[in-house]
């Protein structure tokens, strides 16, 4: 009996793949109503404090579906869990059309933190899969990854123009602009191939729980640390996203202006995810990792201190700072990972990121309502110096002390497996 064609995929499919997670992730990153949203909702009635807490109920949806969906990509394919997550996509743009209170954006966030859960972490799985199921080179991987994140914020980058225009005309206008690009995302996932991998379960020393806790706690101590600098550093990063409009409103500018400011921080984004393989390569890890840690306490304090349009021009370096980290630190931890749990280790990765804005968002939230945006970004600069020390340092120091250790003649082959520098 012949296999189907998603069993023995061939090297055109996994090529197309390649084109169709491109497509999927732009689709899905085009979010018209992102650099509105504060205003779109505040439409609504709700305030600052109560926008928080609604990011904070989205975040503990997917703190509540992440783990499962990665492990049923590494179970049971990717192509069916991004597919899901296509569909409860579609359905929660097309519920924010009738959603007119604190009740129903709730119902919102909870399909969009299913299909969050559903689409994360996946597409990047499925992408590293049929690279590698190609026989592209280590180096091939990076330039992918950059270019997945280029893209997806060359869509943000895009969706916000419009949507800033549209939300001028009519934000019913642009959520029902937004509900048909949700439709095509979903269109472009469903004819993806399943790449070939090793499934989850035909190893049971990688399929359980206790294994990976094993990888992460007890193997590669750079992959330990970079697994737990990806979510804080998302963290730092998600703070200001939505600290940044009220940022806008308090300077007096107009919703058209938060879409040309909101473009220009997504091709910072962009810029900075094609600069990250270029530092690290000409660089080096520890002047790449240092960079990192740095620069959002530059920005922070920036953004707290100066006022104008110097404080917004500094607010830039935290999204030049995700772009680094988005490829550098991201393509550290999926070239370490066996690709049998590679969609599950990532789906824990962005868990973790929720769950601490679960904890962090509501306090910045209150913070920044009763205290003002000022102290509040002072704060959180002053969290990022503690990040830098606490975990960027211990993560530099894992990367020297191999290369200090190590013969010469194996050098190559840790780098060979995943080694940064």
């Amino acid at each position: 009996m012949s296999q189907k064609k998603s069993d023995n995929p061939t090297v055109a499919d996994l090529q197309r793949n390649r084109r169709l997670i491109y497509a999927f992730s732009f689709c899905q990153a085009f979010m018209l109503i992102v650099p509105v949203l504060v205003p779109l909702f505040q439409s609504k009635g709700l305030s600052l404090s109560q926008i928080f807490y609604l990011q904070a109920f989205y975040a503990a949806v997917i703190v509540l579906f992440e783990a499962p969906s990665g492990y049923m990509a590494d179970r049971f394919g990717r192509r069916i869990v991004i597919v899901v997550g296509g569909i409860a996509n579609a359905i929660a743009y097309f519920w924010l059309n009738f959603s007119d209170s604190f009740a129903g954006l709730l119902l919102f966030e909870a399909a969009m933190g299913l299909a969050m859960s559903m689409m994360s972490g996946t597409d990047l799985a499925m992408l590293y899969d049929s690279e590698k199921a190609l026989s592209e080179s280590e180096e091939a991987h990076t330039s992918s990854i950059a270019h997945l994140s280029f893209l997806r914020s060359m869509a943000e980058g895009s969706a916000a123009l419009l949507g800033g225009v549209l939300a001028l005309w009519s934000f019913d206008l642009m959520v029902a602009a937004q509900s048909l690009m949700a439709v095509c995302c979903l269109a472009v996932a469903i004819p993806l191939i399943e790449p070939p991998r090793t499934r989850a379960g035909s190893d049971p020393q990688l399929s359980t729980a206790a294994a990976v806790w094993a990888l992460l706690a007890h193997g590669d101590v750079v992959l330990r640390w970079v697994f737990i600098a990806i979510p804080l550093y998302s963290l730092t990063t998600i703070h200001v996203v939505w600290l940044v409009q009220s940022y806008w409103e308090e300077r007096g500018l107009s919703l058209a202006v938060f879409g040309v400011l909101w473009f220009a921080q997504c091709l910072t984004v962009a810029i900075a995810c094609k600069c990250g393989q270029a530092l690290e390569r000409i660089g080096g890890a520890v002047l790449s990792l240092t960079v990192i840690g740095l620069l959002p306490a530059l920005g922070l304090f920036g953004m707290a201190w100066l006022g104008g349009w110097a404080g917004i021009a500094v607010s830039f370096l935290v999204f030049f700072n995700r772009g680094l980290y988005q490829v550098i630190l991201v393509n550290a931890l999926n070239r370490r990972l066996p690709g049998s749990i590679r969609a599950t280790v990532n789906s824990l990765s962005s868990l973790t990121f929720r769950f601490g804005f679960i904890l962090t968002g509501p306090l910045v939230g209150a913070m920044a309502q009763e205290r003002g945006l000022s102290a509040t970004l002072s704060v959180l600069g002053i969290s990022s110096l503690v990040l830098f020390v606490v975990v960027m340092l211990p993560l530099i120091r894992s990367v020297i002390v191999p290369q200090r250790t190590i013969p010469a003649a194996t050098a190559g082959a840790i780098r060979d497996t995943g080694a940064p520098g």
